[in-house]
């Protein structure tokens, strides 16, 4: 299986922790509080389109609604295969942090 990469990582934890209220913007700022970092939509929306690609996430149109002028939410749900990358990703740091603490990054 090919490694996800860490953005691709970090947007699907992001949906997962989100649960049924994983859209665009909410995932951006999960993100965005996750890294501490300012992420544009669109940098968002890449990798998102990439994963549903491949297969680790699916989308629903939610209802639409006059605050967005009539236009429905997109949500994002983590797929089995998009489970099974995140195992994979998790097991592969576990086994390459091994022995490593942050101590050993001083001086």
């Amino acid at each position: 299986m090919k490694l996800l990469s860490r953005i691709e990582e970090i947007i699907l934890l992001s949906i997962m922790r989100l649960g049924q209220e994983a859209y665009g913007m909410a995932i951006r700022q999960e993100v965005i509080k996750a890294t501490g970092k300012k992420w544009l939509l669109g940098a968002i929306y890449g990798p998102l389109g990439r994963l549903q690609k491949n297969g680790y996430v699916v989308t629903k149109k939610g209802e639409p609604t006059p605050e967005r002028g009539g236009r429905a939410k997109v949500y994002y749900q983590v797929t089995s295969k998009g489970k099974e990358a995140l195992a994979e990703v998790y097991r592969v740091n576990a086994l390459i942090w091994k022995g490593v603490t942050p101590r050993k990054f001083e001086g």
